[in-house]
């Protein structure tokens, strides 16, 4: 039997080999998680160091914990792009999985030759993770999204695929944060424009449309992680803070939440845009909404690129509107550095260079090396335990389903993961399987079209997997099936 990583779908059938093998355990070569093993290392628990397995009740591994893997790390083909921060490499590193990681996004064509063996890839937000690459992707159990947004993702495709995905919703909150206080002051003070003069060698020391942010009023859209954040700074610095969301919410501080987007618009001196990308915030800011703001005020965006209609902001700023912007985000980005920002990426891009005090930052709101890092541990730690225990929590297209871990004191105990279709009938027939063996304990959820039920089998045999796991996969219902021992 050959030691390459290969589909889990493509072991042998449990009536034989091929070569007239009728016996159960004599082809148990591997384990069924998409990459070959021997025997020896079947039946017994790795003792590599795990860097942060939590349990089903958070925090980490007591040591007696047994450690799933369910492959030879070795095997295991790890695809990182976009530059992910070293932390996270690290740790994926540590578990003695082979790690490619590339600075840059890829090329779909390029992307497409590259993902055909991974089991895992890390991105940020430039990779088109599309179903059309996606398909090519045989091996891949998990995709790792080390930023907020998923949007990169064709996460409905994932999950019928059986293919999970994560991200960091939390980490760069405070780094998005600090960059719109300080984004507010220099817009208030004009220091861009400034800035860019005096680095021309033309001293302009005025005072004419510069204010102090004290006693100003910022109205945030969308008053998530990012927005409650920002709302403790900007009242730490006097300033007045109202927020709109379609949720009603807690306020921080003195905030106050308003009814209605056009409420916030009249009222705000700025206004800073905090919302996910999906077919309502499309354009949420385009000609009607930018006439419902005060003269002279400002607006930031650093949310999504298709919130704000650029167009027609370029306009109000040249029919003196408003008295300044700032974008972090567009609508097509470049997918590296360099000299890309022009027409060629977007036909406004011109005009919107030109205009004054119009901050433009090329989406590095989340770019701090405190926000990377963080990134780095919470979305890599992810990965190890949806790819070591079979844990979801925190998945954005799958239900989140965990179970207390095994120990070293159960030698013999296996766990079973089975991705399904949600249909009726599939838990009956699992049951039926899995009635031959202890079952020590089990969960199952459902999302959508997608079922996720994990198992921990007691006093099994190596003889007895393969065909655990043949007969689970020969189920109409399956998706994926993985078995971790």
């Amino acid at each position: 039997m050959t030691s390459t990583p290969s589909a889990a779908r493509e072991i042998p059938l449990r009536n034989g080999n091929g070569n007239g093998s009728t016996n159960p355990g004599e082809d148990l070569t591997r384990t069924v998680s998409s990459s070959f093993g021997t025997l020896d290392n079947l039946s017994k628990s790795p003792t590599a160091t795990f860097h942060s397995t939590p349990s089903s009740y958070g925090g980490h591994q007591k040591p007696s914990t047994k450690q799933l893997k369910p492959f030879h790390t070795e095997d295991i083909k790890i695809l990182l792009l976009e530059n992910v921060n070293k932390t996270g490499q690290e740790i994926l590193r540590k578990q003695g999985y082979q790690v490619e990681a590339l600075k840059s996004s890829l090329p779909e064509d390029q992307l497409i030759e590259k993902i055909r063996d991974v089991h895992v890839i890390g991105i940020r937000s430039k990779t088109q993770l599309t179903a059309s690459v996606l398909k090519h992707a045989k091996n891949l159990i998990v995709i790792g999204c080390f930023c907020i947004g998923t949007n990169q993702v064709d996460l409905k495709y994932a999950a019928e695929n059986g293919i999970c995905v994560f991200n960091s919703p939390f980490s760069n909150s405070r780094s998005v944060a600090e960059q719109m206080i300080g984004t507010i002051i220099m817009l208030a003070r004009q220091i861009g424009d400034r800035s860019n003069e005096l680095h021309q060698g033309i001293w302009n020391k005025v005072s004419a449309g510069c204010w102090e942010v004290r006693g100003k009023t910022l109205g945030i859209v969308g008053y998530g992680h990012v927005g409650s954040q920002l709302s403790v700074l900007a009242e730490s610095m006097g300033m007045k803070v109202i927020y709109f969301d379609v949720v009603n919410l807690m306020s921080m501080g003195t905030s106050s939440q308003v009814h209605s987007l056009d409420e916030l618009l009249k009222q705000a001196d700025f206004v800073t845009l905090h919302v996910p990308e999906i077919p309502e915030t499309r354009n949420m800011i385009s000609t009607h909404q930018l006439e419902q703001m005060k003269q002279g005020s400002y607006l930031l965006n650093a949310s999504r690129g298709s919130v704000v209609d650029i167009p027609a902001l370029i306009k109000a700023m040249q029919a003196g509107k408003l008295g300044g912007a700032a974008l972090d985000v567009y609508p097509n980005e470049p997918a590296g550095n360099g000299p890309h920002f022009n027409n060629d990426l977007n036909d406004f891009t011109e005009d919107l260079r030109k205009l004054k005090n119009v901050i433009l930052t090329p989406h590095i709101g989340g770019s701090t090396e405190e926000a990377q890092s963080a990134i780095g541990v919470e979305v890599a730690e992810s990965l190890l335990n949806y790819v070591n225990l079979g844990t979801t929590s925190g998945a954005v297209n799958m239900p989140e389903v965990s179970l207390r871990s095994l120990t070293l004191d159960e030698p013999n105990h296996l766990r079973v993961v089975y991705i399904h279709k949600n249909v009726p009938g599939v838990l009956r027939r699992v049951n039926e399987i899995l009635g031959d063996h202890n079952v020590d304990k089990q969960m199952t959820d459902s999302r959508g079209d997608v079922a996720y039920l994990m198992a921990d089998i007691s006093n099994v045999n190596i003889s007895e997997i393969k065909a655990l796991y043949q007969s689970l996969e020969d189920l109409g219902s399956r998706i994926r099936t993985r078995v971790l021992y």
